[in-house]
């Protein structure tokens, strides 16, 4: 144990990311706290109410983009990236089958919050090791910090046109964490922007919700629709949510950095419970006691079982209306809450719609 100023803080930081690697983490950065721009960005966005029903995005102030407010002392961040895209068929085929439920990537194995959080508390202790005790906490999208500011302040990527981190050599298929810590490290220096003239993203979300260049309006993002809203999916953007009813990755599976992406080996992020080759009549006729039990352990068991139901609903309705579908959906009416019943009775309208 060294006393505070007696230590090599160079040396520490070579140590530190290679205490990462050991730990599993595919990238180690380390940045500074100021996020003066992310924080302008951030104001603009709230103001326009791109958030949504999203709160708590507005909720905590300038903690979000102040670290030292959130946690008093903090200088470093530590940020750290994992990989977790599986190696599975492409998953364009799931979407291009109708009668297949498409689940985001990154929700098909074990919830990464968990994941992520043992890791760096694994590396937290590393570090205590070497330094004696100091401040730091942990964090894994579980409270406000803007992690992709500053993963792409710490040079684990750049801030693409769809707002989420790409790396030259990895892609985006990645979760982000964070270490805040007191110790003075010296820090790195961010990746300049790649994204060129490149707009695929924009072309191709089904929503358009990306409205601008590195502006998403979440209001429209399918992955707000069937994760963060917990009510009624509006009627215009139903139809253009196809058969995805948790998440949605069109803007990552276009990204031509994308073609550099390499299937994970971590166990815990490989697919669970056959959801990537589900079907959504399958899905539908879960109980809740089944949905509860099937997603433990999952990040997919947040959303609760209504919006699993509603979603569900929504993608049934967004098919071709096959006897057993159509069935389902009228099975599922006779004992559905108001809203939920809502959603399948628009599946129901379509659908005869669609048979005329």
């Amino acid at each position: 144990m060294e006393e505070k100023s007696d230590i090599d803080f160079t040396s520490l930081s070579a140590s530190i990311k290679q205490w990462g690697h050991e730990l599993g983490f595919d990238a180690v950065g380390i940045t500074d706290t100021a996020l003066d721009q992310a924080e302008h960005y951030l104001q603009q966005w709230l103001q326009k109410g791109f958030h949504g029903e999203m709160s708590w995005m507005a909720r905590h102030g300038t903690k979000r983009t102040r670290p030292s407010e959130l946690v008093p002392g903090t200088l470093r961040v530590i940020s750290v990236r994992m990989d977790y895209l599986p190696d599975e068929p492409d998953p364009r085929e799931v979407l291009e089958n109708p009668t297949a439920a498409f689940i985001s990537r990154y929700a098909l194995g074990r919830d990464y919050h968990k994941v992520m959080r043992a890791r760096l508390q694994k590396l937290a202790r590393l570090i205590e090791d070497e330094t004696g005790p100091f401040g730091y906490r942990a964090f894994v999208d579980s409270a406000p910090v803007m992690e992709k500011a500053l993963a792409e302040k710490a040079g684990l990527g750049w801030i693409g046109k769809h707002s989420n981190l790409i790396n030259r050599d990895a892609g985006s298929w990645f979760f982000l964490g964070e270490l805040y810590t007191d110790l003075p490290l010296p820090v790195d220096s961010p990746l300049s922007d790649h994204c060129g003239e490149c707009q695929a993203c924009l072309d191709i979300c089904p929503t358009q919700a990306i409205v601008a260049p590195y502006q998403v309006d979440a209001r429209r993002c399918i992955s707000y629709l069937t994760i963060e809203l917990d009510g009624k999916i509006p009627e215009d953007l139903r139809p253009l949510m196809g058969n995805r009813i948790y998440g949605c990755d069109d803007c990552q599976q276009c990204c031509p950095w994308n073609r550099f992406a390499k299937p994970t080996d971590i166990e815990d992020f490989a697919p669970r419970n056959g959801l990537d080759q589900a079907t959504l009549l399958e899905l539908f006729s879960w109980s809740e006691v089944e949905f509860l039990k099937r997603t433990e352990g999952s990040a997919i068991h947040r959303i609760g079982y209504f919006r699993w139901q509603r979603n569900i609903a929504v993608a049934l309705g967004n098919g071709a209306g096959s006897p057993a579908a159509i069935n389902a959906l009228q099975n599922r009416l006779a004992d559905a809450s108001e809203q939920l019943a809502e959603h399948i009775s628009w599946a129901l309208k379509t659908l005869r719609s669609k048979a005329r």
